[in-house]
C-alpha cells in the first residue's frame, strides 16, 4: 500500500475525469435498471420483510376475536379466504384440513391471516399447506400462498426483504457496470467471458427478488457449472508445456490510482448504506444471539429463542466473531435494529477487502491488490451480503487468508481449522492445503523451474499441518464442549444441515432422486481429495483455481443454496483469473489501436519489471512471444 497510497491524493485531480465518466455510466445504468425493474414488476405480493411479518402477527386464541374497532369477523375472513382458487386447490389435494385465523396490525394497516393445516388425526404434527392475508378495511385478499412459499417467506419476493436497496435493480445494475468497467478495454478474451458468467448470476437473482424461484434456481446452475469447469481447465492447462508458461498482458480501462479512489468511495458508500438502509436477516440475528449466549455463559447450541430457533446451525467461530461487537453494542433480547450485527457485517466487509488486497499484493504487486479490493467493493452480491448483515464475508475473508498462508504448514493448519468452523464448507479445502508446499509462487520468472517439480509437502510438513489443524480445532471447540457439550453442537449443525430441505437448490425444488444428490456429493469429495495430488506441477494460479473449483462444486451439491454463498469462492476465483496476467502500463502518447501479430507486445512498466524479474524465461503471450532478458 505504501507504494500507491501516498500518491493517491496527488492523483485525485488527474483522475477526476475518469471518476466523472464512471458516474455518468452509473447514472445511465440506473435509468436502464429502473426501466428493467418496471418491466419485472410483476411481483407476486405486496408484503413486508419476512422477519417483520413473523414478529408482529399474533397467534393467541384471543387474536381471532374481533375487537370493536375492526370491521370483519373471523368467520367472514375465513369465508373470503376459502374462495381463493389456489387455496381451494391446495385444500382439495391435501384432503382434510383445519383453519386458524389470526390478526395483526402493522403500520396502521389491519389485516387477518388464515392458515390451513393438513395432518392425520393420529397425533401427527399438522403441516401448514396454505396461507391467506385479508385486509380488514376492504375485505380484499392481499396475499395467498401455497406450496413451499408458505414456510419459506423469503421465496415470496417481498420488496426490500433482503438488504433493502441491495436487491433493487436501480442499485445493483450500476454496481455490475462498475464491476466490469475496469475490463472494458480490448482485446477481449476468456477473462471477460469468465467475468460475464459471474455477473450472469444476477439474472437469477433478479428472478428471485421478484419471487420467481421456479426460474431463479435453474438459472443459477449454468454459471456455477461453467466457472467450476473453467477453473479445472485453468489448473489442468497451466503447465502443459515443459518450459513455457502463459503470461497474458492485462490492459485495464481504469488506472490503478483511479481504482484506489474507487475502493475508498465505494467503501464509504457501502458503509453508509448499511447504516441507513439495510436490514438484518436471520443470519446476522443468529450471530448476535450466539455471541450473547457466549458472554452470558450459556451454551450456544439448543438455546436459541423461538423467533430464530435454527439460528444455531453455524460453526462456533462465526459466533466468536460477533462477541466484541455484542459486548460493545449489547443485544436487547428482541429482533430490533441489532446494531451489533451491523458493526460485525461492516467489519467482515473491511476484513475481506484487506485480505484480498494483501493476497493480490503478495502475488503480483500492489496493482493486483487494488484491483481485487475494487472488484469486491463493486460486485453486487458482496453488497448484498453487507446490506443483509450476513456473515458470508467472514467466510470469504478467511478463505483469502488461507490462500495467503498456504506455504506455511503451521499457520495454514490453524487457518484451515478456523475456516472449517465458520460455515463448514471451507473444510473441503483441507486436502489441498495439506499437500501444497509452493506457497504464493507463480509459474513464471524465477519460479518456473521450481514449479517444474512435484510441489507436495514433505512428510514432516504434512504432519505439522495436521497437528496444527487438530490443535486449533480442539482449541476452538473447547468453549462449546465445556459450556454446552459437543452432542448438541453436532445435532444442531451437521445433523440439521444434512436433513435440511430447501426450494433454493435443484435438489429441493425438483423431485430428483436422493441417490443423484448423494452421488454428486460423493463426486465432490472425490474431487477434493484428487486435487490434493493432481496436477503434480502447481503454482499460485493452479492452487487458487483448484480451490475455487472445489468450493463451487461443493455448493452445487448443497440442499440449501443462496446468493450470498458466492462470496465464499470469490477470492480464489479472482486470483486464478487475474494472477495469470501482467499489467501493461501504456505511455501517455500511445494510441489505442490493438496490437497485431507483427507487432511486439508493449513492454511492462518499470515497477512491474522491478517486482517480477524474468531472467531467461520465455513468456508466452496471447499476441506475441518474446524472450525477455534482464542484464
Amino acid at each position: 500500500m505504501s507504494r500507491w497510497l501516498p500518491a493517491l491524493a496527488v492523483s485525485l485531480r488527474r483522475s477526476a475525469g475518469m471518476v466523472a465518466g464512471v458516474a455518468v455510466v452509473a447514472v445511465v445504468a440506473a435509468v436502464a435498471g429502473t426501466w428493467a425493474g418496471l418491466a419485472a414488476a410483476a411481483a407476486p405480493s405486496t408484503g413486508v420483510p419476512s422477519h417483520a411479518a413473523a414478529s408482529t402477527a399474533s397467534s393467541s386464541p384471543a387474536a381471532a376475536i374481533r375487537p370493536a374497532e375492526w370491521r370483519l369477523s373471523p368467520g367472514k375472513v375465513e369465508s373470503i379466504a376459502a374462495e381463493v382458487p389456489e387455496i381451494r386447490a391446495a385444500r382439495r389435494d391435501a384432503g382434510r384440513t383445519t383453519g386458524a385465523v389470526t390478526r395483526s396490525e402493522r403500520r396502521g394497516e389491519r389485516r387477518w391471516r388464515v392458515s390451513y393445516y393438513a395432518g392425520s388425526a393420529t397425533g401427527a404434527r399438522p403441516r401448514e399447506i396454505a396461507q391467506v392475508h385479508v385486509s380488514d378495511r376492504s375485505g380484499r385478499v392481499l396475499e395467498a400462498w401455497t406450496g413451499f412459499r408458505v414456510s419459506w417467506t423469503m421465496a415470496r419476493g417481498y420488496p426490500g426483504a433482503f438488504g433493502g436497496p441491495a436487491s433493487a435493480w436501480w442499485l445493483w445494475l450500476p454496481l455490475a457496470v462498475l464491476f466490469l468497467l475496469p475490463f472494458a478495454r480490448p482485446p477481449f478474451g476468456w477473462l471477460h467471458v469468465d467475468l460475464l458468467a459471474l455477473v450472469f448470476l444476477l439474472v437469477s437473482f433478479a428472478f428471485f427478488t421478484n419471487g420467481r424461484v421456479e426460474q431463479s434456481v435453474p438459472l443459477s446452475q449454468p454459471p456455477l457449472i461453467y466457472l467450476a469447469m473453467r477453473m479445472l481447465w485453468i489448473a489442468r492447462s497451466r503447465f502443459r508445456r515443459a518450459k513455457t508458461v502463459a503470461v497474458d498482458p492485462l490492459r485495464l480501462a481504469l488506472s490503478v490510482k483511479a481504482l484506489g479512489v474507487g475502493v475508498v468511495v465505494l467503501l464509504v458508500a457501502r458503509t453508509a448504506l448499511n447504516l441507513w438502509t439495510s436490514n438484518v436477516i436471520d443470519v446476522g440475528y443468529s450471530g448476535v444471539i450466539g455471541a450473547d449466549r457466549l458472554t452470558s455463559g450459556t451454551g450456544i447450541y439448543g438455546t436459541f429463542p423461538p423467533d430464530n430457533a435454527h439460528g444455531d446451525t453455524y460453526g462456533p467461530v462465526t459466533y466468536y466473531a460477533y462477541v466484541p461487537w455484542e459486548l460493545l453494542l449489547p443485544w436487547s433480547g428482541t429482533w430490533d435494529e441489532l446494531p451489533a450485527a451491523h458493526a460485525a457485517a461492516i467489519f467482515f466487509d473491511f476484513l475481506a477487502v484487506a485480505a484480498l488486497w494483501a493476497l493480490g499484493r503478495a502475488v503480483r504487486g500492489a496493482w493486483l491488490g487494488v484491483l481485487l479490493a475494487y472488484m469486491w467493493c463493486s460486485f453486487p452480491l458482496t453488497f448484498l451480503v453487507l446490506n443483509t448483515n450476513a456473515n458470508d464475508a467472514l467466510v470469504g475473508a478467511v478463505v483469502a487468508v488461507l490462500l495467503l498462508s498456504v506455504g506455511r504448514p503451521w499457520t495454514c493448519g490453524a487457518v484451515t481449522a478456523a475456516a472449517a468452523l465458520t460455515k463448514f464448507a471451507p473444510l473441503i479445502l483441507a486436502p489441498l492445503a495439506w499437500t501444497h508446499a509452493g506457497g504464493l509462487r507463480l509459474g513464471g520468472g524465477n519460479d518456473l523451474d521450481s514449479c517444474a517439480h512435484v510441489t507436495w509437502r514433505p512428510g514432516r510438513a504434512q504432519l505439522s499441518f495436521a497437528a496444527a489443524t487438530l490443535g486449533a480445532t480442539a482449541a476452538l471447540l473447547a468453549p462449546v464442549a465445556v459450556i454446552g457439550g459437543l452432542g448438541p453442537f453436532a445435532e444442531r449443525t451437521l445433523a440439521f444441515q444434512a436433513a435440511r430441505d430447501s426450494p433454493f437448490s435443484i435438489w429441493g425444488l425438483y423431485d430428483l432422486p436422493p441417490a443423484l444428490q448423494t452421488g454428486t456429493q460423493v463426486a465432490v469429495l472425490f474431487l477434493a481429495v484428487a486435487v490434493a495430488w493432481f496436477p503434480r506441477r502447481r503454482d499460485t494460479v493452479v492452487v487458487s483455481a483448484l480451490a475455487a473449483a472445489v468450493l463451487i462444486a461443493a455448493q452445487l451439491g448443497l440442499s440449501h443454496w443462496f446468493y450470498t454463498y458466492v462470496t465464499w469462492f470469490l477470492p480464489p476465483l479472482w486470483l486464478a483469473l487475474l494472477s495469470r496476467h501482467e499489467l501493461v502500463r501504456r505511455p501517455k502518447d500511445e494510441d489505442d489501436r490493438r496490437p497485431t501479430t507483427d507487432e511486439s507486445t508493449q513492454d511492462l512498466g518499470p515497477e512491474d519489471r522491478a517486482d517480477r524479474p524474468t531472467r531467461g524465461v520465455t513468456i508466452k503471450s496471447r499476441y506475441t512471444a518474446t524472450n525477455r532478458h534482464t542484464p
